[in-house]
């Protein structure tokens, strides 16, 4: 028994602690020391696993483990709540190894929760002190740390400067979900005006002070400090004075006690506009010519803007739109002197009244005529046409202006013109170029018009183009086209009668009347008819001109009459019956207005002067 070897006896033990004790706060660092029993020259092997798992894992030198011999820091972030570590030695001499230490099993705590509240409760207004409370859930012993930031900037630490009296520092911030908004701004308060400036001369001013939010407003104004209940403040017009500024804010018992003061209202007064007439094309105008007023306010403008017109002092037309005023056929009785004045429609503020402007109208229009080439009124389809605007004076800006079965009038341009000068040319003749053809200057003057007829057969009359002045000479004629070869002529009818045989195919009146006034057309026996001409006779003293184009009419059912009335000299009256197209123009003859009517009867139309 005395010989026997030592029996086997434990490694030995490991024990493992840790500091802070548990439980530890979120973020906070963990340091484990291991601690072998007996023996020397031990390194020490770490090991750990989640809760979760079952295997042991070796823990190693990382951003998250700092090993440093026989202690282990595990960093705030690698602190999990129930994670597990355990250790032990190891040496190249017997005992290599010591037992497994304890295990350790971490208890992590969130930090206590901290609640900041604010006195007066949010929001406060600008000028108003603060008092802010920190309070700490749990645990006792605590001091404070402040911080703020702006909006979009870092959070800084308070100092003690702005921070009440007798507050502590600590270790504990509140962050930035726990703090309410300190502060807000007075309400706004917005200045209104009307009207709008800029205002004229001995205008009242109205200004409105409206408070954005809350109730049981007064309003102070800045011309004088004590308060009123209106929110408006009217300035009457002496007082209105250019550069003038004014401004309010609200005044109340409760939180908040006063706004922010207004923006800045600086009245801007100019002395009331003058109103200007213009006439176009000049004042000195002719009869039947087109006239132009414009009334313009001097830098206003024309929007928002009315127009009373007055002539010879008296009204004509009192708060109108329209600007220019227009007369499209003037005659003597429009001359006179106009003015007119301005009224602003967003106030009703007029302008001062324009000087006067003094439109004269003469008579007589302008001397000049359409001139036909070759000079007759009806055309062989095929011939050429020659319209030139002639008379003693200069024909510049007057043009040829037609209106043809179309029922458009146009000027002399392409398909069925040139223009050289004021001449019209049209090489090839249509039927659609029947029509009634006139002179117009750029002011709407004209000359008058004379009717041209295209013929596609092959006999025509050559009658007078204007109207034949009692006891002058007409010849009518009859021609036949040139391609045509025939030893007959044609016969020559008036009002649907015969009055000269084929012997001459023509007649001359010497000494024209009243009487040879009618229709008149030639009758071919083998040939056929030629359009019929009105022939018009005008008095020795009378400028009458009526009827300027006319056709041969078929029989229209319902048809019986039309007529209308002129309601102005020179206007022209367009008629379109489908039988028969007229233009119509009307003329003041010794204090007459003068139309013309159109009667159907049988297989023509007879021309009758009606007097109004």
């Amino acid at each position: 028994m005395q010989c026997s070897p030592s029996l086997p006896t434990d490694l030995p033990t490991t024990t493992l602690t840790v500091e802070p004790q548990s439980p530890v706060f979120t973020g906070e660092s963990v340091t484990l020391k291991c601690e072998v029993q007996g023996y020397d020259g031990w390194t020490y092997q770490w090991r750990y696993k989640k809760k979760a798992q079952s295997q042991w894992t070796t823990v190693s030198q990382s951003v998250f483990y700092t090993v440093n011999r026989d202690t282990l820091t595990i960093n705030g972030d690698a602190v999990v709540n129930a994670d597990q570590y355990r250790c032990r030695g190891a040496r190249y001499y017997r005992p290599t190894a010591s037992q497994y230490s304890n295990t350790v099993t971490l208890t992590v705590y969130n930090l206590p929760t901290t609640t900041l509240t604010v006195e007066p409760q949010s929001p406060v207004f600008t000028g108003e002190s603060v008092t802010l409370k920190c309070e700490v859930q749990g645990y006792d012993g605590w001091t404070y740390q402040w911080y703020k930031k702006k909006a979009q900037s870092q959070w800084t630490t308070v100092s003690q400067s702005v921070v009440t009296p007798g507050r502590h520092w600590g270790s504990v911030s509140c962050n930035m979900q726990c703090s309410p908004s300190l502060s807000t701004d007075l309400p706004t308060t917005t200045l209104t005006v009307e009207p709008q400036s800029p205002v004229f001369t001995g205008e009242s001013v109205t200004l409105k002070c409206e408070v954005q939010g809350y109730d049981g407003w007064t309003y102070q104004w800045g011309y004088k400090k004590k308060a009123q209940s209106q929110d408006t403040l009217t300035i009457s017009g002496d007082a209105v004075v250019n550069g003038d500024q004014y401004q309010c804010r609200g005044e109340r018992h409760d939180r908040p006690t006063t706004s922010q003061y207004s923006n800045i209202v600086t009245l801007t007064v100019h002395g009331r506009p003058k109103a200007v007439v213009s006439v176009s094309p000049d004042n000195h105008v002719f009869r039947g010519e087109t006239v132009t007023l414009r009334c313009d306010i001097q830098g206003e403008g024309d929007t928002g803007w009315t127009y009373s017109w007055y002539k010879n002092n008296y009204s004509i037309y009192p708060h109108t739109t329209y600007n220019p005023y227009t007369f499209n056929f003037v005659v003597q009785h429009d001359s006179g002197t106009y003015t007119c004045r301005g009224y602003r429609g967003r106030d009703s503020q007029s302008s001062e009244i324009s000087n006067a402007v003094t439109l004269t109208v003469s008579g007589l229009s302008p001397p000049i005529s359409l001139i036909i080439s070759p000079s007759r009124t009806q055309h062989f389809s095929g011939d050429s046409l020659s319209l030139s605007c002639k008379g003693q004076s200069d024909s510049t800006g007057w043009r040829v202006r037609g209106y043809t079965h179309s029922g458009n009038v146009s000027d002399c341009l392409s398909p069925w013109g040139s223009v050289t000068g004021s001449t019209c040319t049209i090489r090839y003749l249509y039927t659609s170029h029947t029509g009634v053809y006139w002179c117009q200057s750029e002011s709407g003057g004209s000359s008058n018009p004379v009717n041209i007829t295209v013929h596609n057969g092959g006999v025509i009359l050559e009658s007078s183009v204007h109207p034949v002045t009692e006891g002058d000479p007409l010849t009518l004629h009859c021609f036949l086209h040139p391609t045509i070869t025939s030893h007959l002529r044609a016969d020559l009818y008036k009002d649907g009668s015969l009055i000269q045989t084929q012997t001459a195919g023509e007649i001359t009146i010497r000494t024209v009347s009243k009487s040879d006034e009618g229709v008149y057309y030639c009758k071919h026996p083998e040939r056929g008819e030629s359009p019929h001409s009105w022939v018009s006779v005008r008095g020795q003293n009378l400028k009458i001109s009526h009827l300027y184009y006319y056709t041969n009419l078929t029989r229209a059912s319902n048809l019986t009459r039309a007529s209308n009335v002129c309601w102005q000299e020179n206007h022209f009256i367009i008629l379109n019956l489908g039988a028969v197209i007229l233009k119509i123009k009307c003329y003041y003859i010794a204090g007459y207005i003068v139309t013309f009517n159109c009667v159907q009867v049988d297989k023509w139309s007879q021309w009758h002067k009606t007097y109004l």
